[in-house]
Protein backbone atom coordinates (compact mmCIF):
# COMPACT_ATOMS: atom_id res chain seq x y z
CA UNK A 1 0.00 0.00 0.00
CA UNK A 2 1.15 3.32 -1.08
CA UNK A 3 0.39 6.75 0.86
CA UNK A 4 0.36 9.59 -1.73
CA UNK A 5 2.01 12.64 -0.05
CA UNK A 6 1.08 15.76 -1.44
CA UNK A 7 3.43 18.41 -2.48
CA UNK A 8 2.22 21.98 -1.59
CA UNK A 9 4.56 24.73 -3.35
CA UNK A 10 4.53 28.10 -2.16
CA UNK A 11 7.24 29.66 -3.72
CA UNK A 12 5.15 32.31 -5.52
CA UNK A 13 3.39 33.35 -1.75
CA UNK A 14 5.22 32.68 0.45
CA UNK A 15 8.35 32.85 -1.11
CA UNK A 16 8.01 35.77 -2.69
CA UNK A 17 7.56 37.49 0.76
CA UNK A 18 10.76 37.41 1.12
CA UNK A 19 12.83 41.03 1.53
CA UNK A 20 13.74 42.77 -1.55
CA UNK A 21 11.81 39.50 -4.06
CA UNK A 22 8.96 41.41 -6.30
CA UNK A 23 7.58 39.44 -9.08
CA UNK A 24 5.76 40.17 -12.01
CA UNK A 25 2.48 38.12 -13.27
CA UNK A 26 5.41 37.03 -16.45
CA UNK A 27 7.52 35.72 -13.95
CA UNK A 28 5.04 34.10 -11.87
CA UNK A 29 3.49 32.56 -14.71
CA UNK A 30 7.36 31.25 -15.61
CA UNK A 31 7.68 29.97 -12.36
CA UNK A 32 4.53 28.17 -11.92
CA UNK A 33 4.62 26.28 -15.56
CA UNK A 34 8.42 24.64 -14.15
CA UNK A 35 6.49 23.86 -10.87
CA UNK A 36 4.16 21.95 -12.95
CA UNK A 37 6.68 20.05 -15.17
CA UNK A 38 8.30 19.48 -11.31
CA UNK A 39 4.93 17.65 -10.63
CA UNK A 40 4.10 19.20 -7.27
CA UNK A 41 0.56 18.77 -6.28
CA UNK A 42 -0.60 21.74 -5.38
CA UNK A 43 0.59 25.46 -6.48
CA UNK A 44 -0.15 28.60 -4.10
CA UNK A 45 -0.42 31.44 -6.84
CA UNK A 46 -0.71 33.83 -4.50
CA UNK A 47 -3.08 36.25 -2.31
CA UNK A 48 -5.42 37.47 -4.77
CA UNK A 49 -6.93 40.22 -2.44
CA UNK A 50 -3.58 42.00 -1.80
CA UNK A 51 -3.03 43.68 -4.57
CA UNK A 52 -4.36 44.26 -8.34
CA UNK A 53 -0.91 43.17 -9.57
CA UNK A 54 -1.38 39.71 -7.25
CA UNK A 55 -4.99 38.94 -8.42
CA UNK A 56 -3.58 39.32 -12.34
CA UNK A 57 -0.90 36.53 -11.96
CA UNK A 58 -3.30 34.17 -9.65
CA UNK A 59 -5.90 34.28 -12.73
CA UNK A 60 -2.99 34.15 -14.98
CA UNK A 61 -1.58 30.69 -13.44
CA UNK A 62 -5.15 29.45 -12.98
CA UNK A 63 -6.00 29.61 -16.68
CA UNK A 64 -2.89 28.49 -18.56
CA UNK A 65 -0.95 26.18 -16.04
CA UNK A 66 -1.91 22.30 -16.36
CA UNK A 67 -1.83 19.93 -13.72
CA UNK A 68 -1.45 21.01 -10.20
CA UNK A 69 -4.18 22.10 -8.20
CA UNK A 70 -3.87 26.11 -8.32
CA UNK A 71 -4.75 27.74 -4.65
CA UNK A 72 -5.02 31.13 -3.90
CA UNK A 73 -4.77 32.66 0.07
CA UNK A 74 -7.42 33.91 1.54
CA UNK A 75 -8.20 35.70 5.10
CA UNK A 76 -12.00 34.56 5.91
CA UNK A 77 -13.71 38.00 5.37
CA UNK A 78 -16.50 37.09 2.87
CA UNK A 79 -15.39 39.56 0.31
CA UNK A 80 -11.42 38.00 0.38
CA UNK A 81 -12.96 34.78 -0.37
CA UNK A 82 -14.76 35.72 -2.87
CA UNK A 83 -12.17 37.87 -4.76
CA UNK A 84 -9.90 34.99 -4.13
CA UNK A 85 -12.59 32.51 -6.21
CA UNK A 86 -12.52 35.25 -8.79
CA UNK A 87 -9.15 34.51 -9.27
CA UNK A 88 -9.46 30.89 -9.26
CA UNK A 89 -12.68 29.96 -10.89
CA UNK A 90 -10.77 29.38 -14.26
CA UNK A 91 -8.62 26.61 -12.87
CA UNK A 92 -9.27 23.03 -13.92
CA UNK A 93 -9.05 23.09 -9.95
CA UNK A 94 -9.22 25.27 -7.62
CA UNK A 95 -8.16 25.92 -3.61
CA UNK A 96 -9.45 28.49 -1.31
CA UNK A 97 -6.83 28.83 1.13
CA UNK A 98 -8.46 30.41 4.51
CA UNK A 99 -6.44 31.25 7.44
CA UNK A 100 -6.96 33.58 10.45
CA UNK A 101 -3.94 33.82 13.36
CA UNK A 102 -4.90 32.49 16.56
CA UNK A 103 -1.91 33.10 18.89
CA UNK A 104 -2.75 35.13 21.97
CA UNK A 105 0.02 37.86 20.50
CA UNK A 106 -1.40 37.80 17.20
CA UNK A 107 -4.94 38.18 18.30
CA UNK A 108 -4.38 40.81 20.99
CA UNK A 109 -2.06 42.79 18.44
CA UNK A 110 -2.94 42.41 15.49
CA UNK A 111 -6.36 40.99 15.15
CA UNK A 112 -8.31 42.73 18.38
CA UNK A 113 -10.91 39.90 18.24
CA UNK A 114 -11.88 37.61 21.17
CA UNK A 115 -11.60 34.00 21.03
CA UNK A 116 -15.05 33.77 20.16
CA UNK A 117 -15.26 36.59 16.76
CA UNK A 118 -12.13 34.10 15.55
CA UNK A 119 -14.09 31.01 15.92
CA UNK A 120 -17.04 32.53 14.37
CA UNK A 121 -14.82 34.12 11.61
CA UNK A 122 -13.40 30.45 10.71
CA UNK A 123 -17.19 29.15 10.37
CA UNK A 124 -17.75 32.07 8.30
CA UNK A 125 -15.12 31.92 5.75
CA UNK A 126 -14.39 28.43 5.45
CA UNK A 127 -18.22 28.12 4.71
CA UNK A 128 -18.14 30.45 2.17
CA UNK A 129 -15.21 29.42 0.94
CA UNK A 130 -17.01 26.04 0.46
CA UNK A 131 -19.95 27.47 -1.41
CA UNK A 132 -17.26 27.87 -4.53
CA UNK A 133 -15.02 24.75 -4.83
CA UNK A 134 -15.04 21.85 -2.38
CA UNK A 135 -11.45 21.83 -2.00
CA UNK A 136 -10.80 24.38 1.40
CA UNK A 137 -7.82 24.46 3.19
CA UNK A 138 -7.99 26.30 6.83
CA UNK A 139 -4.92 27.25 8.99
CA UNK A 140 -4.86 28.86 12.21
CA UNK A 141 -1.62 31.13 11.98
CA UNK A 142 1.38 31.10 14.28
CA UNK A 143 -0.73 27.54 15.25
CA UNK A 144 2.58 26.47 17.88
CA UNK A 145 2.06 29.17 19.92
CA UNK A 146 -1.97 28.99 20.29
CA UNK A 147 -3.16 27.48 23.44
CA UNK A 148 -4.27 23.74 22.40
CA UNK A 149 -7.45 23.22 23.73
CA UNK A 150 -8.26 26.81 21.87
CA UNK A 151 -7.00 25.59 18.52
CA UNK A 152 -8.46 22.32 18.65
CA UNK A 153 -11.96 24.35 19.10
CA UNK A 154 -11.02 26.28 16.07
CA UNK A 155 -10.11 23.54 14.23
CA UNK A 156 -13.10 21.38 15.25
CA UNK A 157 -15.17 24.20 13.84
CA UNK A 158 -13.10 24.28 10.29
CA UNK A 159 -13.97 20.41 9.50
CA UNK A 160 -17.61 21.38 10.54
CA UNK A 161 -18.02 24.11 8.32
CA UNK A 162 -16.56 22.01 5.22
CA UNK A 163 -12.51 22.19 5.33
CA UNK A 164 -10.85 19.32 3.33
CA UNK A 165 -7.73 19.99 4.73
CA UNK A 166 -5.97 21.37 7.89
CA UNK A 167 -2.80 23.00 7.86
CA UNK A 168 -0.43 23.41 10.97
CA UNK A 169 1.38 26.51 10.30
CA UNK A 170 4.78 26.94 12.70
CA UNK A 171 4.01 30.84 11.29
CA UNK A 172 7.06 31.89 13.40
CA UNK A 173 9.77 28.83 13.19
CA UNK A 174 8.94 27.88 17.05
CA UNK A 175 8.41 24.17 16.45
CA UNK A 176 10.45 21.89 17.85
CA UNK A 177 10.64 18.16 15.61
CA UNK A 178 9.56 16.05 18.37
CA UNK A 179 7.10 18.66 19.96
CA UNK A 180 5.71 19.33 16.33
CA UNK A 181 5.50 15.78 15.44
CA UNK A 182 3.22 15.37 18.98
CA UNK A 183 1.19 17.69 17.95
CA UNK A 184 0.42 16.48 14.61
CA UNK A 185 -0.30 13.34 15.99
CA UNK A 186 -2.66 14.48 18.39
CA UNK A 187 -4.36 16.95 16.20
CA UNK A 188 -5.43 13.63 13.87
CA UNK A 189 -6.15 11.81 16.90
CA UNK A 190 -8.29 14.20 18.08
CA UNK A 191 -10.57 15.81 15.16
CA UNK A 192 -12.61 13.51 13.81
CA UNK A 193 -13.82 14.03 10.15
CA UNK A 194 -12.66 13.36 6.40
CA UNK A 195 -9.31 16.04 5.74
CA UNK A 196 -6.05 16.22 5.12
CA UNK A 197 -3.24 16.96 7.44
CA UNK A 198 -0.87 19.75 6.34
CA UNK A 199 2.41 21.25 7.88
CA UNK A 200 3.91 24.46 6.54
CA UNK A 201 6.79 25.31 8.52
CA UNK A 202 9.64 27.80 8.70
CA UNK A 203 12.87 27.99 9.48
CA UNK A 204 13.49 30.64 12.37
CA UNK A 205 15.66 27.92 14.01
CA UNK A 206 16.81 26.10 11.28
CA UNK A 207 14.55 23.55 11.73
CA UNK A 208 11.75 23.93 8.75
CA UNK A 209 12.81 20.54 7.01
CA UNK A 210 13.36 18.84 10.23
CA UNK A 211 9.76 19.55 11.42
CA UNK A 212 7.96 18.98 8.17
CA UNK A 213 9.59 15.11 8.13
CA UNK A 214 8.29 15.35 11.77
CA UNK A 215 5.10 16.24 10.85
CA UNK A 216 4.81 13.50 8.03
CA UNK A 217 6.39 10.59 10.14
CA UNK A 218 3.11 11.90 12.86
CA UNK A 219 0.65 11.42 9.58
CA UNK A 220 0.60 14.62 8.04
CA UNK A 221 0.05 14.01 4.27
CA UNK A 222 0.45 17.56 2.78
CA UNK A 223 3.86 19.60 3.19
CA UNK A 224 4.16 23.42 2.18
CA UNK A 225 7.10 24.12 0.73
CA UNK A 226 9.54 26.60 -1.01
CA UNK A 227 12.14 26.24 -3.79
CA UNK A 228 14.89 27.28 -2.14
CA UNK A 229 13.85 27.22 1.57
CA UNK A 230 12.41 30.98 0.44
CA UNK A 231 9.61 33.10 2.62
CA UNK A 232 9.26 35.09 5.22
CA UNK A 233 12.39 35.97 7.63
CA UNK A 234 14.57 33.08 6.90
CA UNK A 235 12.46 31.18 4.98
CA UNK A 236 10.54 28.15 4.80
CA UNK A 237 10.82 24.18 4.71
CA UNK A 238 12.83 23.50 1.34
CA UNK A 239 11.04 22.03 -1.33
CA UNK A 240 14.46 19.85 -2.38
CA UNK A 241 15.36 19.00 1.00
CA UNK A 242 11.80 17.32 2.12
CA UNK A 243 10.94 15.81 -0.87
CA UNK A 244 14.73 14.29 -1.34
CA UNK A 245 14.60 13.29 2.75
CA UNK A 246 11.67 11.22 2.04
CA UNK A 247 13.14 9.36 -1.28
CA UNK A 248 16.98 8.59 0.48
CA UNK A 249 14.93 7.69 3.77
CA UNK A 250 12.65 5.82 2.36
CA UNK A 251 13.33 3.65 5.51
CA UNK A 252 11.67 5.98 7.84
CA UNK A 253 8.76 6.81 5.57
CA UNK A 254 7.53 3.34 4.91
CA UNK A 255 4.66 3.54 2.24
CA UNK A 256 5.07 7.20 1.49
CA UNK A 257 4.92 8.26 -2.19
CA UNK A 258 5.96 11.55 -3.77
CA UNK A 259 5.32 12.31 -7.55
CA UNK A 260 7.83 14.95 -7.58
CA UNK A 261 10.04 14.98 -10.63
CA UNK A 262 13.58 15.13 -8.79
CA UNK A 263 15.50 15.49 -11.88
CA UNK A 264 13.84 18.79 -12.64
CA UNK A 265 15.19 20.38 -9.28
CA UNK A 266 18.41 21.82 -10.06
CA UNK A 267 16.84 23.32 -13.11
CA UNK A 268 13.82 24.99 -10.94
CA UNK A 269 16.12 26.14 -8.37
CA UNK A 270 18.26 28.04 -11.09
CA UNK A 271 15.80 29.68 -12.68
CA UNK A 272 13.78 31.00 -9.06
CA UNK A 273 17.51 32.43 -7.78
CA UNK A 274 17.38 34.02 -11.52
CA UNK A 275 13.98 35.92 -11.20
CA UNK A 276 14.03 36.73 -7.53
CA UNK A 277 17.50 37.68 -7.51
CA UNK A 278 17.89 35.49 -4.45
CA UNK A 279 21.47 33.20 -4.59
CA UNK A 280 21.33 29.40 -3.69
CA UNK A 281 24.09 29.29 -0.82
CA UNK A 282 27.28 27.12 -1.95
CA UNK A 283 26.63 24.57 0.34
CA UNK A 284 22.37 24.25 0.38
CA UNK A 285 21.16 21.23 -0.15
CA UNK A 286 20.66 18.80 -2.66
CA UNK A 287 20.81 21.90 -5.29
CA UNK A 288 24.12 24.27 -3.64
CA UNK A 289 26.75 24.35 -5.66
CA UNK A 290 28.81 22.37 -3.50
CA UNK A 291 26.37 19.51 -3.02
CA UNK A 292 28.41 17.25 -4.82
CA UNK A 293 31.48 18.57 -4.99
CA UNK A 294 34.73 17.16 -2.79
CA UNK A 295 38.12 18.75 -2.19
CA UNK A 296 39.14 16.32 0.76
CA UNK A 297 41.84 14.35 -0.30
CA UNK A 298 40.07 11.65 1.74
CA UNK A 299 36.95 12.20 -0.04
CA UNK A 300 38.13 12.35 -3.52
CA UNK A 301 40.05 9.01 -3.25
CA UNK A 302 36.75 7.32 -2.35
CA UNK A 303 34.47 8.89 -5.08
CA UNK A 304 36.57 7.86 -7.08
CA UNK A 305 36.41 4.47 -6.11
CA UNK A 306 33.12 4.66 -5.29
CA UNK A 307 30.85 7.42 -5.48
CA UNK A 308 28.32 6.08 -2.90
CA UNK A 309 31.45 6.28 -0.42
CA UNK A 310 30.45 10.18 -0.04
CA UNK A 311 27.33 11.31 -1.90
CA UNK A 312 23.86 9.56 -0.91
CA UNK A 313 22.34 11.02 -3.38
CA UNK A 314 22.67 10.42 -7.17
CA UNK A 315 23.25 13.73 -8.39
CA UNK A 316 21.69 13.00 -12.04
CA UNK A 317 18.66 12.05 -9.93
CA UNK A 318 18.04 16.06 -9.08
CA UNK A 319 19.76 17.35 -12.20
CA UNK A 320 23.24 18.25 -10.41
CA UNK A 321 26.33 16.78 -12.05
CA UNK A 322 27.76 14.37 -9.50
CA UNK A 323 31.38 13.39 -8.25
CA UNK A 324 33.24 16.66 -8.70
CA UNK A 325 36.59 16.96 -8.10
CA UNK A 326 37.97 20.34 -6.88
CA UNK A 327 41.44 20.68 -7.03
CA UNK A 328 42.32 23.07 -4.17
CA UNK A 329 44.66 22.98 -1.06
CA UNK A 330 42.95 19.98 0.57
CA UNK A 331 43.14 17.61 -1.89
CA UNK A 332 45.05 14.33 -1.89
CA UNK A 333 47.21 12.88 -4.81
CA UNK A 334 44.64 10.76 -6.23
CA UNK A 335 42.61 13.39 -7.28
CA UNK A 336 45.42 15.15 -8.60
CA UNK A 337 46.78 11.84 -10.56
CA UNK A 338 43.02 11.44 -11.81
CA UNK A 339 42.85 14.94 -13.45
CA UNK A 340 46.10 14.88 -15.22
CA UNK A 341 44.79 11.67 -16.92
CA UNK A 342 41.88 13.18 -17.91
CA UNK A 343 43.96 16.00 -19.34
CA UNK A 344 45.68 13.38 -21.26
CA UNK A 345 49.25 13.80 -19.51
CA UNK A 346 50.83 11.32 -17.94
CA UNK A 347 53.25 12.00 -15.41
CA UNK A 348 56.05 8.89 -14.58
CA UNK A 349 56.34 8.04 -10.75
CA UNK A 350 59.85 9.88 -10.01
CA UNK A 351 57.98 12.87 -10.85
CA UNK A 352 54.92 12.34 -9.41
CA UNK A 353 56.13 13.59 -5.99
CA UNK A 354 57.82 16.23 -7.22
CA UNK A 355 54.85 17.76 -9.46
CA UNK A 356 52.51 16.74 -6.14
CA UNK A 357 54.50 19.00 -4.29
CA UNK A 358 54.53 21.87 -6.64
CA UNK A 359 50.49 21.43 -6.91
CA UNK A 360 50.38 21.85 -3.10
CA UNK A 361 52.74 24.77 -2.94
CA UNK A 362 50.42 26.67 -5.41
CA UNK A 363 46.73 25.76 -4.39
CA UNK A 364 48.05 26.96 -0.35
CA UNK A 365 47.98 30.07 -2.23
CA UNK A 366 44.53 29.56 -3.53
CA UNK A 367 45.72 30.79 -6.71
CA UNK A 368 42.97 29.46 -9.06
CA UNK A 369 43.91 26.15 -10.12
CA UNK A 370 43.50 25.61 -13.90
CA UNK A 371 44.77 22.88 -16.63
CA UNK A 372 46.72 25.29 -17.74
CA UNK A 373 48.42 25.63 -14.12
CA UNK A 374 48.49 21.66 -13.68
CA UNK A 375 50.15 21.60 -17.24
CA UNK A 376 52.93 24.22 -16.40
CA UNK A 377 53.64 22.40 -12.73
CA UNK A 378 54.35 19.17 -14.74
CA UNK A 379 55.75 20.08 -17.41
CA UNK A 380 58.32 22.31 -14.83
CA UNK A 381 59.11 19.00 -12.82
CA UNK A 382 59.47 16.69 -15.98
CA UNK A 383 62.02 19.08 -16.97
CA UNK A 384 60.64 20.56 -20.03
CA UNK A 385 60.49 24.82 -19.53
CA UNK A 386 57.28 26.60 -20.00
CA UNK A 387 58.03 28.42 -22.78
CA UNK A 388 56.53 31.95 -22.43
CA UNK A 389 55.55 33.12 -25.58
CA UNK A 390 55.65 36.34 -24.47
CA UNK A 391 57.96 38.12 -21.84
CA UNK A 392 57.29 41.85 -19.93
CA UNK A 393 59.70 44.31 -21.34
CA UNK A 394 57.86 48.08 -20.50
CA UNK A 395 54.89 49.87 -19.28
CA UNK A 396 53.81 53.45 -19.28
CA UNK A 397 50.44 54.70 -17.66
CA UNK A 398 49.58 57.95 -17.42
CA UNK A 399 46.18 58.87 -15.83
CA UNK A 400 44.05 60.78 -12.77
CA UNK A 401 40.77 63.13 -12.51
CA UNK A 402 41.98 64.77 -16.12
CA UNK A 403 42.07 63.46 -18.85
CA UNK A 404 41.47 59.60 -20.01
CA UNK A 405 43.70 57.33 -18.46
CA UNK A 406 46.45 55.71 -21.36
CA UNK A 407 48.92 52.91 -21.03
CA UNK A 408 52.17 51.35 -23.45
CA UNK A 409 53.07 48.43 -23.09
CA UNK A 410 56.12 46.78 -24.96
CA UNK A 411 55.81 42.20 -24.81
CA UNK A 412 58.79 40.62 -26.20
CA UNK A 413 58.34 37.28 -28.14
CA UNK A 414 61.56 35.63 -29.64
CA UNK A 415 63.24 38.62 -29.33
CA UNK A 416 61.14 40.70 -31.12
CA UNK A 417 59.73 43.78 -29.58
CA UNK A 418 55.53 44.18 -30.11
CA UNK A 419 54.73 47.58 -28.52
CA UNK A 420 51.10 49.43 -28.28
CA UNK A 421 49.07 51.96 -26.67
CA UNK A 422 45.45 52.21 -26.20
CA UNK A 423 42.69 54.02 -23.88
CA UNK A 424 40.68 52.65 -21.16
CA UNK A 425 38.10 53.78 -18.29
CA UNK A 426 41.13 53.59 -15.86
CA UNK A 427 44.52 52.90 -15.97
CA UNK A 428 44.40 48.79 -15.57
CA UNK A 429 41.58 48.64 -17.98
CA UNK A 430 44.17 50.58 -20.70
CA UNK A 431 46.99 48.54 -19.78
CA UNK A 432 45.04 45.31 -20.19
CA UNK A 433 43.60 46.76 -23.74
CA UNK A 434 47.07 47.09 -24.81
CA UNK A 435 48.33 43.66 -24.00
CA UNK A 436 45.33 42.56 -25.97
CA UNK A 437 46.82 44.57 -29.30
CA UNK A 438 50.43 44.12 -28.48
CA UNK A 439 49.75 39.93 -28.36
CA UNK A 440 46.93 39.46 -30.65
CA UNK A 441 45.25 37.46 -27.86
CA UNK A 442 41.38 39.03 -26.95
CA UNK A 443 40.24 37.33 -23.48
CA UNK A 444 37.44 38.53 -21.66
CA UNK A 445 38.18 39.73 -18.14
CA UNK A 446 36.13 37.44 -15.90
CA UNK A 447 37.34 37.77 -12.65
CA UNK A 448 39.81 40.04 -11.12
CA UNK A 449 40.94 40.11 -7.14
CA UNK A 450 43.90 42.17 -5.99
CA UNK A 451 45.48 41.49 -2.34
CA UNK A 452 48.12 42.66 0.08
CA UNK A 453 51.18 40.32 0.41
CA UNK A 454 52.22 42.12 3.51
CA UNK A 455 51.40 45.23 5.35
CA UNK A 456 52.43 48.53 5.27
CA UNK A 457 52.72 51.23 3.04
CA UNK A 458 55.24 49.49 0.84
CA UNK A 459 52.93 46.34 0.80
CA UNK A 460 53.30 44.18 -2.74
CA UNK A 461 50.01 44.31 -4.55
CA UNK A 462 49.25 40.41 -5.24
CA UNK A 463 46.64 40.59 -8.22
CA UNK A 464 44.81 37.29 -9.48
CA UNK A 465 42.75 37.69 -12.41
CA UNK A 466 40.90 34.72 -14.69
CA UNK A 467 40.25 35.44 -18.23
CA UNK A 468 38.59 33.77 -21.12
CA UNK A 469 39.92 33.46 -24.57
CA UNK A 470 39.55 30.81 -27.51
CA UNK A 471 36.90 28.89 -25.57
CA UNK A 472 38.82 28.22 -22.31
CA UNK A 473 39.30 29.91 -18.86
CA UNK A 474 42.85 30.14 -17.32
CA UNK A 475 43.89 32.09 -14.71
CA UNK A 476 47.15 34.91 -14.33
CA UNK A 477 48.86 36.54 -11.22
CA UNK A 478 51.11 38.98 -11.26
CA UNK A 479 53.05 40.75 -8.31
CA UNK A 480 54.59 44.06 -7.36
CA UNK A 481 54.59 47.52 -5.35
CA UNK A 482 52.29 48.90 -8.14
CA UNK A 483 49.06 47.52 -8.75
CA UNK A 484 48.86 48.26 -12.10
CA UNK A 485 52.05 46.57 -13.13
CA UNK A 486 51.27 43.93 -11.29
CA UNK A 487 47.54 43.63 -12.68
CA UNK A 488 49.38 44.06 -16.81
CA UNK A 489 51.79 41.34 -15.44
CA UNK A 490 48.96 39.08 -14.19
CA UNK A 491 47.16 40.03 -17.43
CA UNK A 492 49.98 38.33 -19.68
CA UNK A 493 50.65 35.99 -17.68
CA UNK A 494 47.04 35.00 -18.27
CA UNK A 495 47.91 35.80 -22.22
CA UNK A 496 50.45 33.13 -21.80
CA UNK A 497 48.53 30.29 -20.63
CA UNK A 498 46.42 30.43 -23.16
CA UNK A 499 48.61 30.55 -25.89
CA UNK A 500 50.26 27.17 -24.28
CA UNK A 501 46.93 25.83 -24.41
CA UNK A 502 46.43 26.62 -27.92
CA UNK A 503 49.66 24.68 -28.87
CA UNK A 504 49.32 21.95 -27.02
CA UNK A 505 45.46 21.25 -28.93
CA UNK A 506 47.07 22.16 -32.28
CA UNK A 507 49.73 19.73 -31.56
CA UNK A 508 47.00 16.76 -30.85
CA UNK A 509 45.06 17.68 -34.04
CA UNK A 510 48.57 17.11 -35.93
CA UNK A 511 48.51 14.07 -34.15
CA UNK A 512 45.36 12.83 -34.52
CA UNK A 513 45.27 13.80 -38.42
CA UNK A 514 42.80 14.67 -41.01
Amino acid sequence: MTDRLIIFDTTLRDGEQSPGISLDAAEKLEIAEQLARVNVDVIEAGFPVASDGDFEAVQAIARKVQGPVIAGLSRTQVTDVDRCWDALRDAARGRIHVFISTSPQHMEHMLKMTQAQVIEATRTGVARAREHTDDVEFSPQDATRTPLDFMMEVLRTAVEAGATTLNIPDTVGYGIPWDFGALIQYIRREIKGDYVTSTHCHNDLGLATANSLAGVQAGARQVEVCVNGLGERAGNAALEEVVMAIKIRADQFPGIEVGVRTEELARTSRMVSRLTGYPVQYNKAVVGRNAFQHESGIHQHGVLADRSTYEIIDASAVGQVGSQIVLGKHSGRHAFKDTLAKMGITVPDDTMNAAFARFKELADRKVQITDADLEAIVAEEMGTSVEQAFTFGELEVSGGTVGTPRARVVVIRDGETHEATEEGDGMIDAACKAIKTATGVDGRLIDFNVSSVTGGVDALGDVIIQVEAEGVKVSGRGVSTDVVEASARAYLNAVNKVVRVRSRAEIRHADVGP
